[in-house]
């Protein structure tokens, strides 16, 4: 296969894309890219690959790319916890991996790494089959950790006790900040100055549509107030969706007074890392801490 002497990434968010974007600045290396069809990230490929990102190939697939990882000299996961990672470990046994932030659910990884955590995502319902791939795959991972051949990527350190852990096993971290998604940083195009974050958790069940679409409400008025001050914000609250966020629930935030919905196709991380002046507020997002890394100020709605 032309280019498989090149690493592979495999990954199946933005977040994890962007992470892949710093690991080749990181190493002034050139990897090859098998990423999973899904929302925002074909536009993050084309806005990466635009930005210089050190893809030798940049694939889309459905499923597991088995041609492009057999063989490969290294993979280069952002689940590693997913169902078709386990399944693609145990049966290719691949020689070296590196695994890539995905935020929050890195963490969770990193505790399964050290056994204090079960080998799977929190969402999946248990099953005989399911532990089994999980366990095969962590005994595989942590054999590579006994040979320096396993490798975590991250914007976390020791000092967070899961990472601690599975370095006490033998895993490699190497940290990053970001460095290379703020040097390639293009400001954004926004109507207003004050941006609240999209959230996932109405999808997800854990937080009530109609109590979150009184608290944009909310955060909107205020906004508008805001407006009314010499040296307050200007335009209107700008909102942007999460990818996971229905079509229907974006709608009935786009006819909230005061308020104006940006789709940006983007992970925020790339969105806004050359935002100046802008005052960033969130209702609990998976992006909370990585867009503390990415910006120097941050806000929390109250």
């Amino acid at each position: 296969m032309a280019g498989s002497g090149y690493p592979l990434v495999w990954v199946e968010s933005p977040l994890q894309f962007v992470s892949a974007a710093e690991l080749a600045a990181q190493r002034g290396a050139r990897l090859r890219v098998a990423f999973r069809l899904g929302a925002q990230m074909s536009q993050t490929a084309a806005e990466l690959l635009s930005r210089g990102a050190g893809f030798a190939s940049c694939t889309p697939y459905f499923g597991i790319p088995w041609g492009e990882l057999h063989g490969a000299p290294e993979w280069i996961v952002g689940d590693g916890l997913s169902g078709q990672f386990r399944l693609a470990a145990a049966v290719l046994r691949p020689r070296t991996v590196t695994l890539l932030d995905d935020g929050t659910m890195s963490l969770r990884l990193a505790a399964a790494l050290a056994g204090s955590e079960p080998f799977e995502r929190v969402a999946q319902n248990s099953s005989g089959m399911r532990a089994l791939l999980g366990g095969l795959a962590r005994d595989h991972l942590l054999r590579l950790a006994g040979t320096d051949r396993l490798e975590f990527f991250t914007m976390y350190g020791p000092q967070n006790p899961e990472f601690s852990a599975a370095a006490a096993l033998g895993v490699r971290l190497r940290g990053h900040s970001f460095s290379w998604t703020r040097r390639t940083a293009r400001p954004p195009r926004l109507p207003g100055d004050r941006v609240l974050l999209g959230t996932a958790r109405v999808t997800d069940g854990s937080l009530d549509a109609e109590t979150h679409l009184a608290e944009v409400s909310r955060i909107a008025a205020a906004s508008v107030e805001l407006t009314s001050v010499p040296t307050g914000a200007t335009g209107p609250l700008v909102y942007l969706p999460h990818r996971r966020e229905s079509p229907a629930h974006v709608d009935a935030v786009r006819g909230i007074a005061g308020v104006a919905v940006v789709e940006s196709g983007l992970p925020v991380e790339l969105f806004l890392a050359g935002a100046e002046g802008l005052e960033i507020l969130s209702v609990g997002s998976t992006a909370d801490l990585t867009l503390d890394r990415v910006l120097a100020r941050r806000e929390r709605a109250a």
